[in-house]
């Protein structure tokens, strides 16, 4: 792969299980050195897209290269390249974080010459150095993920894929662990491709790809993005909701929605609307909140709903392809 080629390059890919189709014709590239973020809810398709990327799920059609190699046809070279760090805990808790890392070299075929300096390289980078030898069972959350990290790692991928990285943790311990995402493409010089439902650590990402219902519906830089809703989001609560958003369509020309349990809409110059709202909306304003566009509106301008009121219906959706599959 040279820097001119894409570290990953996808056209029309499908993923179907049984009648349910999780992945429904998605087209993008990653370039080397980019952090690349696919975000939306639950059950959106994106890890069984990374699945897919990885080889661990065949394509229904379509096709996709990974650092340069066909994900069907080139299966060993694409995991000769990549690290993966899964949404769900792989470690051997009965084994130490050292253990750990020395069973996993020997799987990938680190040369036994290198590894003792590889394994003592990515530890340092994850702060875990001093806790080579204890047990993993004996780590916290954030511990056993750093090490999860440093796994990935450890045999110099290409292209590092991170699926929901910090879910389950605490903000603090989220925070920790993208210092550490970011030293490594400092260092490491290697492509991330994450998923994540977080709209703070879609910040992170040079670019980010919105995926919704198996589909890409935007993709673009999170400032592109922010730029492109243009509008300030406003959140009231009423004492009849329905009659507020028939008022706003009514008397302003605005559509409103209910998402996150408040009356949802966008505006130009929110602060400036507002008086007008409590003069002439005529159905009694019980708070309001400006906000200034974000991820979330961007998210809610393409989908209709914020991610958190997705969550719901995406997880039901992922229950039903679960399903499908394992029949």
């Amino acid at each position: 792969m040279t820097d001119g080629e894409p570290a990953i390059e996808v056209a029309g890919l499908i993923k179907r299980f049984g009648d349910a189709e999780a992945v429904r014709g998605i087209d993008f590239a990653v370039w080397p050195g980019e952090v690349f973020g696919f975000l939306g809810p639950n059950g959106a398709g994106k890890s069984t897209t990374i699945n897919m990327l990885c080889t661990l799920l065949r394509p229904t059609s379509g096709s996709a290269r990974v650092a340069g190699f066909d994900v069907v046809r080139q299966r060993d070279d694409v995991r000769r390249r990549i690290g993966l760090v899964f949404q769900d805990p792989t470690l051997d808790g009965y084994l130490s974080g050292e253990q750990n890392l020395r069973f996993h070299a020997e799987l990938y075929g680190v040369p036994r010459s290198l590894t003792a300096d590889r394994i003592g390289q990515v530890l340092e980078m994850v702060g875990l150095w001093e806790r080579r030898r204890d047990l993993v069972q004996t780590y916290s959350g954030g511990m056993k993920r750093r090490l999860e990290i440093a796994r990935g790692l450890l045999h110099s991928p290409r292209v590092l894929f991170l699926d929901e990285p910090t879910v389950g943790l605490d903000p603090q311990t989220r925070s920790s662990i993208w210092e550490y995402i970011r030293h490594l493409k400092e260092t490491e010089e290697i492509t991330i491709f994450m998923t994540t439902h977080y709209m703070d650590e879609a910040e992170y990402c040079d670019r980010i790809a919105i995926m919704d219902s198996g589909v890409i519906v935007a993709l673009d830089t999170p400032e592109a993005l922010k730029a492109g809703v243009g509008k300030d989001r406003v959140q009231i609560r009423t004492a009849d909701d329905p009659a507020a958003i028939t008022a706003l369509k009514a008397r302003f020309g605005l559509e409103a929605v209910v998402a996150e349990g408040a009356v949802t809409f966008p505006v130009a110059s929110g602060e400036v609307f507002v008086p007008r709202l409590f003069a002439e909306l005529g159905v009694p304003i019980r708070s309001v909140s400006v906000a200034r566009p974000s991820l979330d509106d961007v998210y809610m301008s393409f989908t209709g709903s914020t991610i958190r009121d997705a969550e719901g219906s995406a997880s039901d959706q992922m229950r039903l392809a679960m399903h499908a599959k394992g029949r």
